[in-house]
């Protein structure tokens, strides 16, 4: 996995390309006849829009975001956004600008602080979605998870690390610190929807972004021919248990967003269309 101390060098530009995106709450047009009700209405007392300071057993904190308009009876997909090296929940929500595109689409979004890497710090981010369901209603089934760079390398860990694979519903890393030599360390797990961002041009993690891409679409079982799309993307088609593998490659430095939040938002809730399968104990390796 990545680097610590490479990754701080890339820390101060990455500050200042933190700028003032809209980080305001929209509002859901929640569909007519949304279902029976999936929380009681006191079994939950997450409050709609901003909550600043929620905090892991082991006091990493993280904010959560809401539709502006939240219905606490209806389960929302959660979308966890991991941070890169020295940002804090609130620039990391400002860096990624997801928060309006994200709850305009149902998604109760929750941002963490960034903790140094280690195997034991990422076990405990992973906990972040099980504690939010605890207070705001959203699907555990429906988990889906991105970041920048650390937050790209948190993001992949827990969906390949045994003890948090069984987590995520899909996820969407950028710029994550995963060499091949490292995904190789791991064994694949039942097909998982991966939309995998990264820089042709970023100079910290040359090429990772490809070979990830490329050890997905072995694990998911895809044809390895990849076939172009919009966005700058690709996508290998024929997957096992048709989930979308995908590999989008922009051309700004590691430092940088790649500003796809429509796309990656329109692919999270493409993949909860499609119901999940038991994690596979298969011990093979592509």
């Amino acid at each position: 996995m990545c680097n610590y101390l490479t990754l701080l060098l890339s820390v101060a530009a990455l500050l200042a390309l933190v700028g003032c995106s809209d980080s305001t709450p929209g509002d859901y047009a929640y569909p007519p006849g949304s279902g029976a009700p999936a929380c009681g209405s006191d079994s939950r007392n997450g409050q709609a829009g901003v909550t600043n300071g929620e905090w892991t057993s082991k006091g990493f904190r993280f904010n959560v975001r809401t539709p502006a308009n939240y219905n606490p009876w209806i389960a929302h997909p959660l979308l966890m956004v991991y941070a890169p090296a020295g940002l804090s929940a609130e620039a990391n929500e400002r860096f990624t600008g997801l928060t309006k595109v994200a709850t305009s689409a149902g998604f109760v979004v929750a941002y963490a602080d960034h903790v140094r890497n280690t195997i034991p710090v990422i076990e405990e981010l992973s906990t972040i979605p099980a504690l939010v369901a605890k207070k705001w209603c959203t699907d555990t089934a429906r988990v889906y998870l991105t970041g920048h760079s650390d937050g790209g390398t948190v993001a992949m860990a827990i969906a390949v690390m045994d003890k948090t694979k069984h987590i995520p519903a899909a996820i969407a890393p950028n710029a994550a610190g995963f060499t091949k030599a490292d995904l190789a360390e791991f064994t694949c797990r039942s097909p998982l929807p991966v939309m995998i961002m990264h820089s042709a041009k970023d100079r910290l993690f040359p090429g990772f972004g490809a070979e990830a891409a490329a050890w997905w679409a072995a694990c998911n079982r895809c044809d390895r021919r990849s076939r172009g799309m919009a966005d700058r993307c690709v996508t290998y088609p024929n997957c096992a248990e048709a989930v979308t593998t995908r590999y989008c490659e922009g051309n700004s430095p590691h430092s940088r967003w790649p500003g796809l939040n429509q796309s990656m938002i329109d692919f999270f809730t493409a993949a909860g269309r499609t119901p999940r399968k038991g994690i596979s104990k298969s011990v093979n390796k592509p």
